[in-house]
């Protein structure tokens, strides 16, 4: 199979990363809406397209389980969930991690209910992100195929052996078609060869200890210390991956990427595939005189710390837009990066906001609103509270709804 290009879902191009990393086991549980990556995998199973064997469990904390199990004894494996279904399978993603095992599992992003919502926003993908597992978070449908290639070289690398979350955001990009090269078969194999581990579970008459079934606090902190520095190690590697991965394929991806930064004197901060809308603003606050530039965090752990400090150094300003809610707290993102600068004698001043929660559109105005606010801070020296991007039309229609439904409506 040589290289093509065709209009792909991002299900449909991670299903695609999925074949050509040629798995060897699929649990799966379906829910919407990344039910489209296990239904096409599942087809080509059914055609003879792809060796390899798929089972229906009876729910994500099974299906996590049996990944973990599968991948445990060298075999490559690969799952994907969404949602409440990342939450149900919650005990599951710190065990496996645990257990060192280098699956690989997507998560299509979606608002965790209630109030119940399809669309997308991270607090379900921001949740999982102390578990041990290492995450990769896509922008674009191409992102998502090549994400899960350089995500098994990542977590099959003998310096890992962590589990990796590939996220993308449901409806917004899990059913949008953009165009996306599939790689040549060949090519892949050159990047990802076969997995031939040193250390796995291969038979019941040659077992291996990874651990004790119940351990005293000092061997239990050994254990966890071990996961944290192989994570960390993650940043290394992962640079050294990407770098052979655009030797052979002619695509860069790295921890962090920037649009428009180089002379920025303010920078916004995002993730995932409405930072596409953000760099459209960027380009707008651009043509009217304004230096600006958007930094799209990529991977978030092991979180790039030196990486995200260069990227800003000598800003005025700095606005991280979190699409996601931490209730009692605010943005998930802004206090990991907060603390990433807090130690630099030289730091820019650093804004706040919310917005997109729940598939939410941010319009022009409310990028608008935040490059404002931005150029008042670094003027003043005073950086507002964090905000949430809520425009004047959607409080009117929020005002109506409490009219029609009366007292007993609670916002």
């Amino acid at each position: 199979m040589g290289k093509m290009r065709e209009m792909l879902t991002g299900n449909s191009a991670a299903a695609w990363g999925v074949r050509l990393s040629e798995i060897d086991y699929i649990p799966a549980y379906p829910i919407t809406p990344q039910t489209e990556i296990i239904e096409t995998l599942a087809k080509w199973i059914s055609d003879g397209v792809m060796d390899t064997r798929m089972v229906t469990m009876d729910s994500e904390h099974s299906m996590i389980t049996a990944a973990g199990a599968a991948s445990a004894t060298g075999v490559r494996t690969f799952t994907a969930t969404s949602s409440q279904g990342l939450l149900y399978g919650f005990e599951m993603l710190y065990t496996v991690a645990g257990w060192r095992v280098p699956l690989v599992m997507v998560n299509v992003s979606r608002g965790l209910s209630a109030p119940i919502t399809l669309e997308p926003d991270h607090n379900d993908i921001l949740s999982a992100r102390d578990s041990g597992f290492l995450q990769i978070h896509c922008e674009t449908c191409q992102e998502v195929l090549d994400s899960i290639l350089i995500a098994y070289r990542l977590a099959e690398d003998e310096r890992i052996l962590l589990p990796i979350l590939v996220n993308m955001d449901g409806f917004h990009l899990s059913f949008t078609r953009e165009p996306v090269e599939i790689p040549d078969m060949e090519d892949v194999r050159r990047f990802l060869p076969p997995y031939s581990p040193k250390h796995a579970f291969f038979k019941a008459s040659q077992p291996m200890a990874q651990g004790i079934a119940v351990l005293g606090g000092p061997i239990y902190s050994y254990f966890k210390y071990q996961m944290h520095l192989a994570c960390m190690k993650g940043l290394e590697v992962y640079k050294e991956i990407s770098k052979e991965f655009e030797n052979i394929f002619g695509r860069r991806y790295d921890t962090l990427e920037g649009y428009m930064t180089d002379d920025a004197e303010y920078i916004l901060i995002m993730s995932n595939s409405f930072s596409t809308l953000g760099k459209a603003a960027v380009k707008r606050a651009r043509e009217r005189g304004i230096k600006i530039g958007l930094l799209k965090l990529r991977l978030l752990r092991p979180f790039p710390e030196e990486d995200l400090k260069n990227a800003i150094k000598g800003c005025k300003a700095v606005a991280v837009l979190d699409q996601n809610i931490g209730i009692g707290k605010g943005g998930i993102l802004y206090p990991e990066i907060t603390s990433a600068i807090y130690n630099e004698q030289k730091r820019p001043m650093l804004l706040s906001f919310i917005g997109g929660l729940g598939g939410k559109n941010i319009s022009e105005s409310e990028f608008d609103f935040i490059f404002d606010n931005m150029i008042k801070a670094a003027e003043t020296g005073n950086a507002p509270p964090p905000q949430l991007l809520y425009t004047e039309t959607e409080w009117n229609e929020m005002e109506n709804l409490k009219k029609m439904a009366g007292k007993d409506f609670v916002v």
